[in-house]
């Protein structure tokens, strides 16, 4: 079969490997579609923890088509998508309902062998079933959306709050949609490219802001005076991290989301955080969220296919990963059978 392989730090190749087989607890799928995400770059360029060579891809849905003796939670002909972090349960921060934080933790197309290929093979415990006439592009926004429930979950929205979005992909544009489900009545969303806040306030964001016209946070302010409840940090670059502090309110919650490079430092002011009591925290991956995810798509509630700028077969995944993103890209989505 062919798979997009990541043999070491910049070099991703299309290769033919032998087809997995499973194990009793496994499952087989035929990869129906898997989003490319910025932590592929990331991956590719070394700047985040993997174990090539490696197959990747963590946002994937697929068909199942083998099954082993042992299964029994979905079976031949499911379509299915797959929680890509596969925790030990056994260690402190699994027992503590933390398995995101697992010592022995191991990720699907990060660790181990992913979506980017024509067939995979998972624990059944990691797949999710979805309603079969489900498109399996919207079911590839499984992952993602995933881990922005857990976002939202740590951030504490209340129906009512205000919340700024410090950058506009993919992340940013779902939680935009999230926000607005969760009550929020003040959405702003920042980002520089004017068809992303076009598209920002389509899916529900109340005010869409230029960082580059004028200061973000002097133009949150102008929104909400006090500062925002909540700031969403969501591009994983430097200047919106010192931005989700400085705009929250006193009392307010700044969240960590984006990825920024193993090693990378952000100075931030301590005596802020203190006197401010501005709660900062992280929120990583999709601890207990991918059922949750699965059931929002399947509830056809999010508007997805807006998001996806272009499908592509696995033979253009490695250029795409090795590139930065293309201006006006939102999420590419691979099909194995193109």
């Amino acid at each position: 079969m062919q798979a997009v392989r990541l043999l070491r730090a910049n070099q991703l190749e299309l290769q033919d490997i032998p087809e997995p087989e499973p194990g009793p607890e496994d499952v087989v799928i035929a990869v129906e579609a898997c989003g490319i995400c910025g932590s592929d770059r990331h991956m590719y360029a070394g700047e985040y923890p993997t174990n090539p060579p490696v197959t990747l891809g963590h946002e994937f849905a697929g068909r199942v088509i083998a099954t082993g003796s042992q299964v029994q939670r979905v079976q031949t002909g499911d379509l299915v998508t797959g929680d890509p972090n596969i925790a030990c349960g056994t260690c402190p921060q699994c027992r503590n309902g933390r398995p995101n934080l697992c010592a022995n933790l191991t990720a699907i197309g990060v660790q181990r062998d992913g979506g980017f290929a024509q067939y995979l093979v998972m624990p059944q415990a990691q797949a999710h079933k979805l309603p079969r006439h489900t498109d399996p592009v919207h079911a590839a926004f499984c992952e993602p959306l995933a881990c922005c429930l857990h976002a939202l979950d740590v951030a504490s929205i209340r129906p009512g709050d205000s919340v700024a979005i410090l950058g506009g992909g993919v992340i940013g544009l779902l939680m935009v949609q999230l926000c607005r489900l969760a009550g929020a009545t003040t959405i702003i969303l920042s980002t520089r490219q004017k068809p992303r806040r076009d598209l920002a306030l389509q899916l529900g964001a109340t005010h869409a802001i230029d960082p580059q016209a004028r200061d973000a946070v002097g133009q949150i302010k102008a929104i909400v005076p006090q500062g925002a409840d909540v700031a969403l940090e969501c591009a994983g670059v430097p200047d919106t991290f010192s931005q989700s502090i400085a705009s929250v309110r006193r009392g307010g919650a700044a969240i960590i989301f984006g990825v920024m490079p193993q090693g990378q430092a952000v100075s931030i002011e301590p005596f802020d955080l203190l006197v401010n009591e501005i709660r900062l925290e992280g929120a990583y991956l999709n601890p207990l969220t991918h059922a949750r995810a699965a059931a929002l798509v399947a509830s056809r509630t999010l508007a997805l296919d807006s998001l996806v700028s272009r499908i592509v077969p696995l033979a253009e995944v490695p250029a795409i990963i090795a590139s930065a993103p293309a201006q006006g890209e939102i999420k590419i989505i691979a099909r194995p059978s193109l």
